[in-house]
């Protein structure tokens, strides 16, 4: 099989990943609360269960990442994650108490960190001016199974009868499904997938042999010397603390590594060996302060706090719409699924539209689109929603708007700072820094509920620190407009060998 053939195979596992994953939020949110009603939990306990994925998730993220960026595969790390998905739901179909549905959703939610490792393999396996398109993909894959969740939950509904000792309900039939559905994952995965060569080495070979041919006859001439020299230097990432890159670009490392001219070959010391443990050493104390310089950068904490607040304001706003529903139009299970389908529609259409607009313009103007989107959408509510003027039409009418502008905005946002922030952050430890930028979306996604469900009867207050929140990312972004573009390639080749 080539290698297009298996680089479409394992992007369509990819996308099943995702899909399964947004089918697994959408089949389980609608019954869990009553789920939990029948196990005598008491109300606080639905967002401890909601909030305990997310947990695991945020402290699993980082490491799977890391262990992506130390392996440089990820098809072993998804198989041993999507094993936590598998317990997780079948704990959840067990259902014996209501402790036991708490545990189920926090081993499940151990899975769900493979996340980072697939962004850190989408990275290394894509160009950068495509990772825009691929990403807006993988994301449209999620919110196309928040769509079609809720239709499995027509059938999962009908469920009543027993297995063995187990009750297969309403309640209980979504678990033993999703575990059916993440145990044929495994095999997709299995056959499917592969850890394709990383597309930024395979550009470093290539510029490597043309780097030889021009100088083909200062290393020509002393085979056996510059064999023993190069090798070294050339057969270990680890050693040089970098991506493996001989052809040094920074002048300030220049002094360090003596690889950059044939000159340096011909008057290089005789015994070499003593010079690379000190270079390796010398690289140690700095992984602390590398990993500071990486996450304190000002680009970096800009797109962190853009992947916080849009997230904390998502959650919270979708937290508050199903009482506000409730509490104006007297919406039911039956109008609320309808809700979320449209809703979805228009994510999907808009992910769509943002692959399409992302190969036209940068990231970071694809980015200004959606935060103006999601500031007048959280202006509208604050005016519109805390206290719903007119009649039921035009009240339904500035509810729909409202609820309109937050699911268009999203894919703008979310798709253009998961880009940038692949291509500010340094490949040789993408996993780790895709974890992190999980994790802090992860920590939204606990805070943003629990803000909005403490706050359903004070939404001026609510939405007030809401709009406060994207104010401040705005002035973020603004200040720090320049900086979020893609770093020369000197200066990214800087940077990496120098940490």
């Amino acid at each position: 099989m080539d290698n297009r053939r298996k680089k479409k195979l394992t992007f369509f596992t990819i996308g099943l990943i995702f899909l399964l994953s947004g089918v697994e939020y959408a089949v389980i949110l609608p019954t869990i609360w009553r789920y939990l009603q029948t196990l005598e939990a008491a109300p606080y306990f639905l967002g401890l269960t909601l909030s305990a994925f997310s947990l695991s998730g945020l402290l699993s993220g980082p490491l799977f990442g890391h262990w992506s960026d130390r392996t440089r595969t990820t098809k072993k790390i998804i198989l041993f994650a999507n094993l936590f998905e598998v317990v997780g739901n079948l704990m959840y179909f067990m259902g014996y108490s209501k402790w036991l549905l708490l545990s189920s959703r926090l081993v499940a939610g151990i899975g769900a960190g493979a996340g980072s490792s697939i962004f850190s393999f989408l990275t290394r396996s894509t160009a950068p001016e495509d990772r825009a398109t691929v990403f807006a993909a993988v994301m449209a894959c999620r919110q196309a199974g928040l769509l079609i969740g809720p239709a499995f939950n027509i059938f999962l509904r009908l469920c009543d009868f027993h297995m063995g000792p187990f009750v297969v309900n309403k309640y209980t039939a979504p678990g033993l499904f999703m575990c059916l559905l993440w145990i044929l994952l495994q095999f997709a995965v299995v056959f499917m997938y592969w850890d394709l060569p990383p597309l930024e080495r395979r550009k470093t070979k290539d510029n490597l042999v043309h780097k030889v041919e021009e100088n083909g006859q200062g290393f020509a001439e002393d085979e056996g010397e510059a064999q023993e020299e190069v090798k070294p230097l050339m057969g270990s990432q680890e050693l040089l603390g970098s991506y493996g890159s001989v052809v040094v670009t920074s002048k300030k490392c220049r002094n360090n590594i003596s690889f950059a001219s044939n000159t340096s070959l011909n008057h290089v010391s005789p015994s070499p060996p003593p010079v690379i443990p000190q270079t390796q050493s010398s690289l140690r104390p700095f992984k602390n302060s590398s990993f500071s310089r990486e996450f304190l950068r000002e680009e970096v904490v800009v797109l962190l706090a853009a992947q916080f607040i849009t997230l904390f304001n998502q959650t919270a706003l979708e937290t508050m719409v199903t009482p506000l529903t409730q509490k104006y139009f007297s919406f039911g299970e039956l109008e609320n699924s309808v809700m979320y389908c449209l809703g979805g529609v228009v994510v999907i259409a808009g992910f769509l539209f943002v692959r399409w607009l992302s190969r036209h313009v940068a990231e970071r103007v694809v980015l200004a689109i959606g935060l103006t989107i999601c500031n007048i959408s959280c202006i509208w509510c604050l005016i519109f929603l805390a206290n719903p003027l007119g009649d039921f039409s035009w009240q339904l009418t500035e509810f729909i708007i409202g609820v309109f502008l937050q699911v268009l905005g999203l894919p703008f946002v979310a798709v253009a700072q998961v880009s940038l922030f692949s291509k500010i952050t340094a490949e040789k430890t993408q996993g780790l820094s895709q974890g992190v930028r999980r994790s802090v979306g992860g920590l939204a996604t606990i805070l943003g509920p629990l803000w909005a469900g403490g706050l359903t009867e004070n939404m001026y207050i609510m939405m007030g620190v809401m709009v406060a929140l994207l104010a401040l990312l705005t002035m973020m972004l603004a200040f720090s407009y320049n900086r979020l573009v893609e770093p020369a390639e000197e200066q990214m080749d800087n940077l990496e060998s120098c940490d």
